[in-house]
Formats: C-alpha cells, structure tokens, sequence
C-alpha cells in the first residue's frame, strides 16, 4: 500500500468519525425537542403527539 493510500484511509476514518459524532448529536437534539414537545403541549392547548 503506497503512503497515498494509508492518507487517504486515514483522512477517511477521521471524516467517518466526524460524520457518527455530527449524527449523534442530530439525534440527541431531535429526542431534546421531542421531549419538550411533549411535555410542554399540554399546558399550551397543543395536541400531544403519539
């Protein structure tokens, strides 16, 4: 394996890794909101989901 080759596989894993982490913290705020939205509905005169 020519030394482009373990840079790009590098460079690759580390994107691969940022990528999981920006996912990760989507799905965090997206169960945040979600909470808040179910907790908070009621007492607006909101329907609550689900």
């Amino acid at each position: 394996m020519s030394w482009l080759a373990i840079a790009v596989l590098a460079v690759g894993i580390y994107l691969a890794f940022k990528l999981a982490g920006v996912a990760f913290k989507l799905l965090m705020w997206g169960l945040v909101l979600l909470a808040a939205y179910w907790l908070l509905a009621p007492l607006l005169g909101m329907p609550r989901p689900f």
